[in-house]
């Protein structure tokens, strides 16, 4: 599943392609050996239990407050929503560094795949595992959010359907405790229904369209983890977690874990003034800011965040017609950008070349277009958009595109580049910024945009986002905010899910991620180096590559 995120600054390291500013050499020996490549590693100071200190506050920073805690809704997908939740939410595996899953036995003793003829995936739940509220997790729970997530009923203002469009039903196994779904075609992600960056919320949130659409919009509801929620104001901006006392796993270490509203540019100085516990890094200054300062620790492991541009393909948009899109990412110089945002920060920045997988996963290829700024040029000579001045024509009509995005110094000098590359080839480019409050549901979700630039995290289910982002329904748009796509690509995507040999899917997922470059849909920019500061004595947080958090064990060292 595929998170967005605005709200990622990076301190800028360039002020434009080819003009590197002091303290950002390429060969900075803070870089050494960080290949930029997902791999079976996390930085995370991993200790023992025993090696902790019972109690404490681990206190961590968001950029803005929730603006729907339900975030399998659209207003909620957002991934600090998912990070806030994680120590309170079931998920069905444990993922390691190296992607490999394991059953997550505080809500499951088991999940199966129990036929294929047809498909039957058997949910056994943890007899005790229970809500907030008091009301055990059943099969019910189970049911109704397949129901919620199946795109049937289109009240239900779902960010994506994750496979459920393909569960014909759900039913009681041999107790209420065992859930039995039936699929009306294979599919192949099966496993990451409730995990990855998606959990599995109570029947009373899934149950009708108005209880998921607005039920959770001013306040999270029953939650099943090792931590609830203690307190939380948005006047204030802060939430507080508190240990469940109704927890029936191991105990946590930590007696709250709170997260305060803070601007992104003032992390680096929370932490260093002790304010703060951890924070991602996003640039070299951090990294040196963060290293100079007694007491706290640059740990590190490839991220699985990535930069992106989506473009808006909707009928009367400048870039309606796809031979425009294909031509304005042929322009853009990713490996630039790429070389501007992370020198010092791994040691041969180059950008991300796929939309499905990250560098270092199972199935990463090289599917993107080649920068060619001459061939774009006469592509747009041979669509009809002729040179009048600096800017190119047609019917009357400037070929001026509006780039949005978070209000951001980073992300404004990526714009930068970017909009002296399509200079080259007489494209303008506006840049138009936006704060973080309402940037999704105001402006990015309604398409306000001719491009826009925000961020994605992937996870160990590379599978599961297509269909949410790349297909393309009018009826049900999903992720797909630049409403861009055509029924073969929609075919391949199906087909792809339903593909059950792990090989045969990865071949059919990049025969998806070549037709979405050639579509001009989207064009991935670099990914996270993955860097964060963190207080010396924190132990299992940190960096953890695409491994998930042990939120019971996390702690400070005695």
């Amino acid at each position: 599943m595929r998170w967005r995120s605005s709200g990622i600054r990076w301190a800028v390291c360039l002020v434009a392609a080819g003009l590197v500013a002091a303290g950002c050499s390429a060969d900075d020996p803070s870089a050494e050996g960080l290949s930029g490549e997902l791999g079976t590693t996390s930085d995370i100071n991993p200790r023992p239990r025993e090696e902790i200190r019972e109690g404490g506050n681990l206190r961590l920073a968001v950029t803005s407050y929730p603006a729907n805690w339900n975030t399998l809704s659209n207003d909620g997908n957002e991934g600090e929503i998912a990070d806030i939740q994680r120590p309170m939410m079931p998920r069905s595996f444990i993922v390691d560094a190296a992607g490999e899953l394991t059953v997550n036995q505080d809500y499951f003793t088991s999940v199966e795949l129990t036929n294929t003829n047809p498909q039957q995936v058997t949910y056994t739940i943890n007899p005790k595992a229970t809500w907030s509220d008091g009301n055990p997790i059943t099969w019910e729970d189970i049911a109704s959010q397949a129901n919620a997530l199946s795109g049937r009923d289109k009240s239900f203002f779902i960010a994506i359907t994750n496979g459920f469009e393909f569960v014909e039903k759900v039913e009681r196994g041999v107790d209420d405790r065992q859930a039995v779904l039936t699929f009306s075609h294979p599919f192949a992600e099966w496993r990451g229904q409730f995990s990855g960056n998606s959990s599995l919320f109570p029947k009373s949130v899934t149950a009708t369209p108005e209880s998921f659409n607005e039920g959770l919009r001013d306040a999270m509801g029953p939650t099943a983890g090792p931590f609830q929620i203690q307190s939380a104001d948005r006047g204030q901006s802060r939430i507080v977690l508190g240990r469940n006392p109704n927890w029936w796993g191991e105990r946590p270490k930590l007696d709250t874990i709170t997260y305060t509203v803070l601007d992104r540019s003032a992390w680096v100085g929370g932490l260093r003034n002790n304010e703060i516990d951890a924070i991602s890094l996003a640039s070299i200054d951090d990294v040196q800011n963060v290293r100079n300062t007694p007491g706290i620790e640059v740990r590190r492991a490839p991220g699985n965040r990535w930069r992106h541009i989506t473009f808006n393909g909707a009928p009367g948009s400048i870039l309606a017609e796809q031979g425009v899109r294909v031509a304005i990412s042929k322009a853009i110089d990713r490996q630039g950008i790429a070389a501007a945002t992370q020198a010092g920060l791994v040691e041969n920045p180059r950008p991300l070349n796929n939309h499905l997988y990250l560098q270092g996963q199972k199935g990463y290829q090289d599917n993107s277009l080649p920068f060619d700024p001459d061939a774009a040029a006469r592509e747009l000579d041979a669509l009809g958009w002729k040179l009048n001045g600096d800017v190119r024509e047609k019917d009357g009509r400037k070929l001026i595109i509006r780039d949005v995005m978070y209000n951001d110094p980073l992300w404004v000098q990526i714009a930068q580049i970017i909009q002296q590359n399509l200079a080259r080839i007489g494209v303008g480019l506006t840049i138009d910024t936006k704060p973080a409050a309402g940037f999704f549901t105001d402006v990015i979700q309604p398409g306000d945009f001719d491009a826009a630039q925000f961020i994605f995290a992937g996870d160990a289910f590379s599978l599961s986002s297509m269909r949410q982002i790349y297909y393309y329904d009018p009826d049900d748009l999903q992720g797909n905010y630049g409403r861009i796509g055509s029924p073969e690509l929609n075919d391949l995507i199906d087909r792809t899910l339903r593909e059950l040999d792990p090989d045969k899917a990865i071949e059919m997922a990049n025969e998806v991620d070549r037709t979405v470059f050639e579509m001009g849909h989207s064009l991935p920019l670099t990914q996270s180096d993955g860097s964060w500061g963190v207080r010396s004595d924190l132990a299992n947080f940190g960096s953890p590559g695409l491994a998930t958090y042990d939120y019971t064990k996390i702690g400070f060292v005695q």
